[in-house]
């Protein structure tokens, strides 16, 4: 990858992981439960309110707020729209949509990053296959996460699966190291070339999320300056989980 090399991306020791893992698994608790409040009907500020007391209650900084000047604790992004939609009091998702919800932790000095995709009651064959392949990329992105391994395969191995389901991957936006920082080098595209880039070592951490298109992988930014949606305004998926490379391979902080 053009810029990045092993001196660029924080190796991690064994109690910083243990640190992020702790991180991560209130991430995961907490977006449990926002997924499952997810019912049609709910607006997307009712779980932003939701995410606040949870983050509240379990006594760790949501990530995202004020990041940057964003305005939320959450990214809710629905059908056409890839990430960083903001919650709104006056957006109700219904039954068919395909809600994105993506957030962040800070706790005791590391991040953890993670996102989900869900279908909002019944979902078409196409938005149920789109969810389908946009997990499965990134379970095969997490499987390529073994030292030896070099970055580049992380990216060529998640879009040859989607690339393969007929569907495309987002370029302009991209996977990349967390720790201490939200966002740490290298950058993860979701696409690229085997065999390229640095090599992968135990205490790498990565916040790995492809983002699926069932159109063009083109994008573009609503005038709020911060919701991606499709140029072609085809349905996208997401998923993210922040990973550790462990003596025994990848290990995904964010899931129980």
């Amino acid at each position: 990858m053009p810029g990045y090399d092993d001196s660029h991306i924080e190796i991690k020791s064994k109690s910083e992981i243990e640190s992020m893992r702790v991180s991560g698994q209130i991430l995961d608790e907490i977006l449990c439960e926002l997924m499952e409040m997810a019912k049609p009907g709910i607006s997307t500020w009712d779980l932003e309110k939701r995410a606040r007391q949870l983050f509240k209650e379990r006594s760790v900084t949501p990530a995202f707020l004020g990041y940057r000047d964003y305005p939320a604790a959450l990214c809710t992004s629905i059908n056409h729209e890839v990430v960083h939609g903001i919650p709104s009091p006056q957006r109700f998702v219904k039954s068919g949509d395909l809600l994105k919800i993506d957030a962040g932790v800070f706790h005791n000095g590391f991040y953890a990053d993670a996102a989900r995709t869900i279908p909002v009651g019944e979902v078409d064959d196409v938005s149920q296959k789109l969810i389908d392949v946009a997990k499965k990329a990134l379970f095969a992105g997490v499987n390529m996460m073994q030292s030896g391994n070099r970055l580049g395969d992380i990216s060529r191995k998640i879009q040859e699966v989607v690339e393969f389901a007929g569907f495309s991957v987002v370029r302009e936006y991209t996977g990349h190291g967390i720790g201490r920082r939200l966002h740490e080098s290298p950058q993860i595209p979701n696409f690229g070339k085997a065999g390229t880039g640095p090599r992968l070592r135990e205490g790498m951490v990565f916040a790995l999320e492809p983002m699926v298109n069932a159109g063009v992988w083109e994008t573009e930014v609503m005038e709020d300056e911060w919701t991606v949606v499709t140029v072609d305004r085809k349905r996208s998926a997401h998923f993210e989980h922040t990973v550790a490379l462990e003596p025994d391979g990848p290990c995904i902080l964010t899931q129980a």
